[in-house]
């Protein structure tokens, strides 16, 4: 079907009618004439009236209409509401259309209702669901699940404190990065465990009514699952050993108790915060139990036992009948799978060190390596270190002398370490000695290909919002260092604007000599004239007057990291480029005053396969020629993913200590790429990582000088976390304002 728009005019005047639409299916043949006004006129909503949604639908669904299918009384329903909700149902059946009609039509029929009762938040959601049934069970099953809407806004608002692991899996696989050991990936599952290499998480969290708890509880989960791989509870064959009782079943339950005590009481010692939210979680399980289990638990909680206790005292608790309950977050043990997965990993491993060994022999001197010495060349030297879980880490050693490591291959040393709380001799063996030659030199081409592999490239998920899923390790990261540009662009700039450097001095200066007023204090530096005159009120009301009548001022106490993230893109040359640079020289002179910690990088790129990161300074650098150099060497360069480059940042920004952490990202516009990372994609996930940094304690601010930013920079950053200036001498006001705001 196709529009055609026709014009009438009163015969007796040149006064032109409204005119008619008329809809004609492909032959061009005519099928409806309505007048314009019985298209556009809805309820009272200001959106499509019935006839115009009639259209909509028999244009995205007409393959499949005929004399006895309609989709008028859906228009009549659909009417009832708002256009932007119109809009929203359309855009799903377009959606769904294109995937069956006949799934599209019933859609028509059977879901208006469910815009009353799915908000836009979990929208996208239904749809997908509707289409995974689809791919199930087919056009009757998704049909099914159409009428049964309020099975699914059940789940999802089964209670309004919930959290679901998709909401905060990048989150919480950032938080497992930050603690030692190996990587481990997050999956959710209907059971939750660990098999050494990934976490198993459920696909809800609803236990708490409220969010804190029910955030705190994944949290519980996953440090309690890292907890196992790193203090060694998957040292020994766990399936073996409850195979040795009679009911292997209770027996494993049994050892799952055991070492959750002991790895409870390690977790304690290495990290107190989250123990004590994990008390906080099972405040309730205190129990009276036997001499049996009273004593495995004195025992398990010093510092210096191990899995090995745990099996020991496995023998002694097995025939009590009261046992501990089990702790919310522990979760279940699946020895097999596991066992099985350490297997293959140590052998895979023990090959990979031994062709690395050889590797840096080949890279050591050859005549070292032509002489004749003892089987023994690499050693391993143990060195007290109370972080680790053994007591001790290692460095490697080549005839006694210590070898400065590549990450890689100290990562492996304690992947190792972590499985068999040793280094053994065998594996410190090189791969044969054939794989050397002293007189083969590599060529050109594969000297070229191992700098390419030796470059550090970051993977980070992209948050797509139609699917409401992550693509995992979707975005390829790199740092690149700026080119310095030694010239006089700094000093010019200061010379431009030495009137505003020095009012920006005094701001930054008061700035740093702030006090805060606390009110209705017993004793202060000042009266508090609202606290008298409620307390005179009270006195004639004849109530006991408050003796909390002044006021006292306390220094703020400055403990500030903040990132600062610059657009590079293309689209900021000319006069943007150049606003933006003087604009930094004047933040850096002005943050110096402060002595707050500060770090600035530049963000650039093209496609998810080359988003690139471009350091400017530091946090533990000084602002010295040499970052002045980089500023002055800033250039626009392609275009504005802000997703990847706010997660790495944000990892960045993580590591440093300190009580305040803001990101402040300057930029020209909204997030853009020539991949399709633009419109509400783009928006959506800088949205999702905004949110993702928010969850790690991370105040994020945009200030740009995009005048239409209102669109969508309040949906990104929310209502107070933006500003739009058009003129340089306006940002580090603005830089002010925002350390004023977050610190009062």
């Amino acid at each position: 079907m196709f529009w055609k728009k026709k014009s009438k005019k009163n015969k007796k005047s040149n006064d032109e009618k409204p005119y008619e639409i008329r809809a004609y299916s492909k032959d061009g043949g005519y099928i409806k004439s309505l007048e314009r006004q019985g298209l556009t006129t809805s309820a009272s909503y200001g959106g499509m009236g019935v006839r115009e949604l009639q259209l909509r639908m028999e244009l995205l669904v007409d393959q499949v209409l005929s004399s006895n299918r309609s989709v008028f009384e859906p228009a009549k329903m659909l009417a009832e509401f708002a256009k932007v909700e119109q809009d929203r149902f359309l855009n799903s059946v377009e959606t769904i259309s294109s995937k069956s009609v006949e799934l599209a039509y019933n859609f028509c029929h059977f879901a208006p209702k469910s815009l009353s009762l799915i908000d836009e938040e979990h929208w996208d959601g239904w749809i997908v669901k509707l289409l995974e049934v689809y791919d199930d069970k087919g056009v009757n099953g998704a049909i099914n699940t159409m009428k049964n809407v309020d099975e699914y806004v059940q789940s999802i608002t089964q209670a309004p404190s919930s959290i679901t692991l998709e909401e905060i899996s990048r989150i919480l696989e950032s938080f497992v990065i930050g603690l030692n050991g190996r990587k481990l990936i997050i999956e959710q599952s209907e059971t939750y465990y660990t098999d050494t290499e990934t976490i198993r998480l459920p696909n809800i969290s609803s236990q708490f009514n409220n969010k804190e708890d029910n955030f705190s509880l994944y949290k519980s989960m996953a440090v309690h699952q890292w907890a196992q791989a790193w203090f060694g509870t998957w040292r020994i064959n766990i399936d073996a050993l409850v195979k040795l009782y009679k009911d292997p079943d209770r027996a494993l339950s049994l050892f799952h108790k055991l070492e959750t005590i002991r790895l409870d009481a390690c977790i304690e010692r290495e990290l107190p915060g989250i123990a004590r939210a994990m008390k906080h979680l099972s405040k309730n399980d205190e129990q009276d139990l036997s001499k049996n289990w009273n004593r495995a638990i004195e025992k398990l909680r010093e510092p210096k036992s191990t899995v090995q206790d745990s099996m020991f005292f496995l023998e002694t608790v097995y025939k009590d009948k009261e046992t501990p309950a089990d702790k919310i977050y522990q979760g279940s043990l699946n020895p097999r799978e596991t066992w099985k997965v350490i297997q293959q990993r140590i052998e895979k491993e023990k090959e990979l060190l031994k062709d690395k060994l050889a590797d840096i022999l080949n890279e050591l001197d050859t005549a070292l390596f032509q002489q004749e010495l003892h089987d023994e060349i690499f050693s391993i030297n143990e060195i007290e270190d109370e972080t680790m879980p053994d007591g001790f880490k290692i460095e490697l050693q080549f005839d006694n002398k210590y070898i400065d490591l590549p990450e890689d291959i100290q990562q492996l040393l304690e992947s190792i370490l972590q499985d068999l709380g040793e280094i053994p001799d065998e594996y410190l063996e090189p791969a044969g000695h054939g794989k050397y030659d002293a007189e083969t030199e590599p060529d050109e081409k594969a000297e070229s290909n191992i700098e390419d592999n030796l470059e550090d490239v970051y993977l980070y998920d992209e948050w797509d919002h139609s699917r409401r899923k992550y693509r995992k390790e979707w975005c390829h990261l790199k740092e690149i260092d700026i080119k310095p540009i030694y010239d006089d662009f700094v000093p010019k700039t200061l010379q431009k604007h030495r009137s505003l450097v020095k009012h920006l001095h005094r701001t930054f200066e008061a700035l740093r000599e702030d006090d805060k007023r606390i009110k209705r204090q017993p004793f202060g530096d000042d009266i508090d004239i609202d606290a008298v005159i409620e307390a005179f009120s009270e006195t004639h009301i004849g109530l006991e007057a408050s003796e909390n009548l002044f006021t006292k001022y306390r220094k703020i106490d400055r403990n500030i990291a903040v990132m600062f993230m610059i657009d590079m893109s293309g689209s900021t040359s000319g006069w943007i480029n150049e606003m933006e640079r003087e604009a930094l020289v004047l933040l850096c002179e002005s943050l110096e005053i402060l002595g707050d910690r500060y770090a600035i990088y530049g963000f650039s790129g093209v496609t998810h396969e080359r988003c690139e990161l471009y350091k400017v300074k530091e946090f533990e650098e000084i602002y010295s020629e040499e970052v002045k150099a980089r500023i002055s060497g800033i250039q626009p360069q392609d275009y504005t993913r802000m997703g990847a480059a706010i997660r790495h940042l944000t990892k960045l920004l993580h590591q440093v200590e300190a009580r305040t952490k803001l990101l402040i990202t300057l930029s020209d516009g909204r997030p853009d790429d020539q991949d399709g990372y633009r419109g509400p994609y783009g928006i959506e996930d800088t949205r999702r990582a905004l949110i993702e940094s928010k969850f790690l304690g991370i105040h994020p601010f945009c200030i740009t000088i995009d005048k239409e930013a209102m669109d969508y920079l309040q949906h990104m950053y929310g209502a107070v976390n933006f500003a739009v200036i058009d003129q340089v001498d306006k940002l580090p006001y603005k830089v002010s304002d925002i350390y004023r705001r977050i610190t009062m």
